[in-house]
């Protein structure tokens, strides 16, 4: 997505989601003593023997993955799962070309999201294996299969909101509290770009202006002004509770209008 910094100096892009972590331990077993207490002995062993058959599926789509890329050691102090070897960008690339996305679709922000990723570009197997069988998704063409699903969660305003706002911690850095400015550009743009008719002007101002980051009340305040101000500003109240960076984009604005 062209956001610069990060690991080696280089900031992943949206699509470098997949990671390799510890895999979840006691699943199958508690799947296994919650059965028993229901089923008897033939419905415990069909529930475990597709769970695990669902597990391996999932284990398979992954280190297939893995495979397709040289691995990474991260220590500690990358990575809170502690030293693991990660898929790089051109893993993540063959996955998103496998589903039939460009990594920088939305849909791919929306999965990160609903899989719960922290990291962007470091995607742990705990992540992989807890969100595939959330979705009940264990081959690739089930994924495709839920790619609408995804995208029609972007059409839910609440959901909307929670994608928004994880989309601010997903992207990023883990030792920052703010998103630079060329991020925080590239993720409202995959965000708001096609649905904020004065999004184009505010890239603008935000290109001139003299911010470097944006925080995380700046950037929830973006949402709420494009859901409730007016295209001709006529509702924005000055004296409102608004972030400066948002009166100076209307003050802005309304100069440009009258050159």
């Amino acid at each position: 997505m062209g956001a610069a910094g990060g690991r080696g100096g280089r900031r992943p892009c949206l699509g470098s989601v997949i990671g390799r972590g510890q895999r979840e331990p006691g699943r199958a077993g508690q799947c296994v003593r919650r059965t028993k207490m229901h089923s008897d002995a033939a419905a415990v062993n069909f529930q475990l023997n597709s769970h695990l058959s669902t597990l391996a599926n999932i284990h398979k789509i992954y280190h297939t993955l893995n495979r397709l890329n040289l691995t990474e050691d991260v220590g500690q102090d990358d990575h809170q799962t502690g030293t693991d070897d990660i898929v790089g960008p051109e893993g993540m690339e063959k996955f998103c070309e496998d589903i039939g996305v460009e990594p920088e679709n939305v849909v791919m922000l929306v999965l990160a999201w609903k899989l719960d990723a922290q990291n962007m570009g470091y995607f742990t197997l705990q992540e992989w294996l807890k969100g595939m069988t959330s979705l009940q998704c264990d081959t690739t063409e089930k994924l495709r299969n839920s790619l609408d699903y995804l995208r029609s969660l972007l059409n839910e305003p609440t959901n909307f909101k929670l994608i928004y706002r994880y989309a601010f911690d997903f992207a990023r850095e883990k030792d920052q509290r703010s998103l630079d400015i060329n991020t925080a550009k590239c993720m409202l743009g995959l965000l708001l770009g096609k649905t904020w008719s004065l999004f184009p002007v505010f890239h603008q101002f935000l290109e001139q202006s003299k911010y470097k980051v944006i925080n995380k009340d700046q950037w929830c305040n973006v949402l709420e002004f494009s859901r409730t101000i007016n295209l001709d500003l006529s509702n924005y109240d000055e004296d409102g509770a608004w972030p400066v960076l948002l009166d100076e984009f209307v003050e802005w604005y309304k100069g440009k209008q009258m050159t």
